[in-house]
């Protein structure tokens, strides 16, 4: 693991200490914190009332509730040191143990299970990789913890996308189409759909 750390980096070392650079990552670093980024997108999926509202609600509560538990879990497991020289920078002074990031794993975890489509969901999966390196170049973790927080994340929101979109019926699909039998169908979808 080191060597993939020291890797990383050192591809990183470069970028550090320039001001406009240092600004931006501490930006989506923020942005991630505490899941302000989701609970704004979750806001504007659901200001409409109707399944979509009731998916974006039961997305951002499943997912922030199980990153937080599976993040707390593996954490107290490791107990990872942090880097010894972070960044300076205008974020929160982390406190946790160093794998895997919270940060990263929450935002892999709801970028899944909130996207409701694959635009969406790679938009979703574009920002929580821009968190990870966000994470790395502030010092706030070593590589290998992002890229664990990455991997569980994923795998963690994956596997509670499906279960979301069957709790919630009648809320856009995974293709970004409402699904079958119409419920929640505007008439002209409904014709749209079947021809």
């Amino acid at each position: 693991m080191s060597s993939i750390d020291q890797a990383v980096d050192a591809a990183f070392e470069p970028l550090r200490g320039r001001p406009g650079i240092d600004r931006v990552a501490a930006v989506v670093s923020n942005l991630a914190d505490y899941g302000l980024i989701w609970v704004l997108l979750a806001g504007l999926k659901a200001r409409r009332r109707g399944p979509d509202r009731r998916r974006a609600v039961v997305a951002l509560a499943t997912a922030g509730f199980s990153s937080l538990l599976v993040s707390r879990v593996v954490k107290a497991a490791v107990e990872r040191q942090r880097p010894e020289d972070h960044l300076e920078a205008s974020v929160r002074t982390p406190t946790s143990s160093s794998f895997p990031s919270g940060h990263t794993l929450a935002a892999f975890c709801t970028a899944f299970v909130l996207g409701d489509s694959e635009a969406g969901t790679a938009a979703n999966v574009g920002f929580a990789a821009a968190v990870a390196a966000s994470r790395v170049h502030l010092r706030a973790h070593h590589p290998t913890d992002v890229i664990g927080g990455a991997v569980i994340g994923s795998v963690l929101g994956l596997g509670l996308r499906p279960i979301v979109d069957v709790v919630t019926p009648g809320s856009v699909g995974r293709r970004g189409r409402r699904r079958r039998g119409g419920r929640g169908m505007r008439p002209a979808e409904v014709v749209l759909q079947q021809l």
